[in-house]
């Protein structure tokens, strides 16, 4: 291979190199070296090194021209920023690359074209900062990087633009923001095989959850086409959650959640016009409803680039946040970039505010939810950027969607509404990084909101952000969690939002003690489990059709109920993994199950459904059993497909022993059997009136709960043979024995 001056190939290039071809190509040519021979695919490419932007510079004598245009910027309100960007960008869009760099980039370009078996190669060209994919800062967005580049001329044209993108106005202003002024900063020129994700699918991925820094799942994100409008957040994309201690078990399916996004647009190439804009070499189109539905990858590519994420991870030892693609012509997936994740990574995890909401008022609309806090303000709806002038201090943005030439502008805001976008857009990431309340992904934020209007922004509870009318009350409260000491007995939680658990496991436990089984049905499923198995006994055909929306793309309704339940499930089991997760099964009251769909064709009426047909008596029942069979079957999924066996299950409202018998033969009917594959079940009773009872109880069961008004007359010592319950069960926890000594102090009084 030729020896170049200012050109240097992936397999020259180590991290080490982050001050000669910047943190992106460090990164690339890192994992090239590295992670290529233990098969994560990395596309060959080399990097115009920092030192020819230098000679650049020096030989077209902008070095003091550069510097003092900088120096006239206001750093206060940054009045004249547009003007100092499109001044500094001219210089040097003006000047000359050197022919020594030129002939070494065409030379470069001949050789990999070579490698790659062909004479004129499709690149991908991408600015890289000396500054760049730091552990404390991303410059991700806010420099060019162009696709689809055919042949030298174009190639030449490519690397002068990105020279200057260095100086756009979003790179200038986080240059101060992030207090890199003093810095010489220099910019390197990527230049990488293109990966044919036009024909196929592309995306990024993080091996941290993104909102609550959960370190044990990796996040995948897929459109169809080019990964573009993923980044502008222009398409709602499909998601996977996939849970890395089970990642390597070869016996266990380790993706917790899949979603199927619109993915309402898919980037493509056109032909290469000679002397065209780079941009002019990509445009998007409808994506077809069939390929709306379909989800972009397959379980086994999501478990591949999930390894590969862990992988990655392994080797930087830190939270990445990682570009892949996938080729249409080869079918092969590819990693195209990989930095190191910039705000979880970084945080005091012992150190929370907890925000509250103290009123609700009319909800306006929702999206998902980043961060988990709350701001209010007036909303101003901003259409682009060059509105943003618009915007008073304070304020909250409302728009559609966000690119990294709204960055300058995020920054005033209180708060940022959009109608598009997922977890990983453009605003998602910058709301993150600045820790801004950001809602996105509402569709009809622009159209609801009014301008002007006073509104809430409430990130606060749970996964989906909620937008209020008015200017609500709400409280903040601190928590260092470095200061609480754990007792002697086993903190666990009740739990019953799935979308709170991976936050609420960062909190000091010892797991769940109850997960409530009726949230995931009511919010998440919505349908009776009996309207799913026995249809024809729906008339309404207003409800039919609910029923087919809710279930649309299953062809047997009853797996829509399994896989949403299991996923509900697996999320709680996952966040606490290894810890135990006791999960109830189903306790709606008839009136309750009523309320769900279609539950009314299904349903008895009880004058006092409180102590009627609920819990254990139901499962066994001929009315109900093919619906227990349904919450049976999500949990094997959960526990023999999923491999999370810290998840332990409780009959709830058992009555008497004869209907705990009758329960765990319904469950091994359905292939639940205690103690096989270490399943242990509990049981949640009345207290029995004698001590015999309770010993029945206790051969049956692995553990039992109790109802609140009967813990209150155990912990006053009231009811003697409750201790006794307690003591039958499990003597050797600690809790219990607190229990027991303190209900026999009372006692002696």
């Amino acid at each position: 291979m030729r020896t170049y001056k200012y050109i240097l190939f992936f397999n020259q290039i180590s991290i080490e190199a982050i001050d000669k071809v910047g943190g992106k190509n460090a990164s690339l040519g890192e994992m090239y070296n590295q992670l290529n021979p233990i098969g994560i695919s990395i596309p060959n490419g080399f990097a115009i090194t920092a030192e020819g932007y230098r000679l650049f510079r020096k030989t077209n004598g902008l070095e003091q021209l550069l510097q003092d245009l900088l120096l006239s910027l206001d750093t206060k309100e940054y009045s004249n920023l547009s003007l100092i960007g499109e001044k500094a960008r001219n210089l040097i869009l003006s000047a000359t690359i050197p022919e020594e760099i030129r002939d070494e980039i065409n030379t470069a370009y001949q050789s990999l074209s070579k490698q790659c078996g062909t004479s004129n190669l499709d690149v991908a060209v991408r600015s890289s900062a000396t500054s760049e994919d730091l552990p404390t800062a991303s410059f991700a967005g806010r420099m060019e990087s162009f696709l689809h580049i055919i042949g030298e001329q174009e190639l030449l044209l490519t690397i002068h633009r990105c020279y200057a993108s260095l100086f756009t106005d979003r790179a200038i202003k986080y240059r101060h923001d992030m207090d890199f002024t003093k810095i010489d900063i220099a910019i390197s020129v990527g230049v990488q095989q293109m990966v044919r994700s036009d024909k196929a699918a592309s995306g990024v991925a993080f091996t941290i959850d993104p909102d609550s820094g959960f370190e044990n799942t990796i996040i995948i994100n897929s459109i169809w086409g080019l990964g573009e409008n993923i980044v502008q957040g222009t398409v709602t994309p499909d998601e996977w959650m996939v849970f890395k201690p089970t990642l390597a078990n070869p016996n266990v399916n380790p993706i917790l959640k899949r979603q199927c996004g619109q993915k309402e647009f898919t980037m493509i190439y056109t032909d290469t016009v000679a002397g065209s804009p780079a941009e002019n070499n990509i445009f998007n189109t409808d994506t077809s409803l069939e390929k709306q539905k379909q989800f972009s990858l397959n379980d086994k590519e999501v478990i591949q680039l999930a390894q590969w994420c862990a992988k990655i991870e392994k080797h930087y030892q830190k939270p990445m946040d990682i570009e892949w693609a996938k080729d249409g012509l080869n079918n092969q997936l590819y990693i195209v970039q990989a930095r190191p994740e910039t705000v979880h990574g970084k945080a005091n995890k012992q150190l929370r505010e907890i925000y509250k909401l103290k009123e609700k008022s009319t909800l306006l609309t929702q999206g998902i939810a980043l961060g988990d806090k709350i701001a209010s303000g007036k909303a101003r709806i901003l259409n682009n950027p060059q509105e943003g002038d618009l915007l008073q201090n304070g304020e909250i943005i409302v728009t559609d969607v966000t690119n990294p030439d709204w960055d300058p502008i995020m920054k005033r805001a209180a708060a940022i509404i959009t109608n598009k976008g997922g977890r990983t857009s453009h605003a998602a990431i910058v709301a993150r990084e600045l820790g801004t309340v950001a809602v996105v992904g509402c569709g009809n934020a622009t159209s609801i909101i009014k301008n002007g209007q006073e509104i809430t922004v409430s990130c606060s509870e749970g996964k989906e952000g909620n937008v209020y009318d008015g200017i609500l009350k709400w409280e903040i409260t601190e928590q260092d969690f470095s200061t609480l000491k754990m007792p002697k007995t086993d903190p666990m939680l009740i739990l019953a939002d799935p979308e709170r658990a991976f936050e609420l496991s960062q909190y000091p436990n010892q797991g769940v003690g109850l997960m409530r089984m009726e949230f995931a049905i009511s919010n998440t499923i919505k349908i009776h489990p009996l309207a799913l198995c026995e249809p024809e006994k729906i008339t309404d055909q207003i409800i039919k059709s609910e029923i087919a929306a809710l279930t649309k793309g299953y062809e047997d309704p009853k797996k829509y109920f399994i896989d949403k339940l299991a996923e509900a499930v697996a999320i709680v089991a996952a966040a606490f993994y290894p810890k135990d997760v006791i999960v109830r099964m189903s306790d709606f009251k008839s009136n309750e199950y009523a309320n769900l769909i279609g539950g009314k064709f299904y349903e008895p009426k009880e004058e006092n459904p409180m102590i009627g047909f609920r819990g254990a008596s139901r499962y066994y029942s001929d009315f109900y059993r093919k619906g227990f069979a349904l919450e049976c079957e999500a949990m094997k999924k959960v526990r023999n497909e999923m491999g999370l066996l810290n998840v332990k299950l409780m009959i709830p409202f058992c009555r008497t022993v004869e209907e705990g018998v009758n329960v765990l033969a319904e469950m091994t009917k359905n292939g639940l059997v205690q103690g096989v594959n270490g399943l242990q079940v509990y049981v949640m009773i009345e207290i029995p009136s004698n001590v015999l009872m309770a010993a029945e109880f206790a051969k049956l069961f692995d553990g039992f709960s109790i109802g609140s008004n009967d813990l209150t007359q155990l912990t006053l010592g009231l009811d003697r043979d409750s201790a006794l319950v307690s003591y039958l069960f499990n003597e050797e926890n600690p809790a219990v024995k607190y229990l027991i000594k303190e209900t026999i102090k009372v006692a002696k009084r």
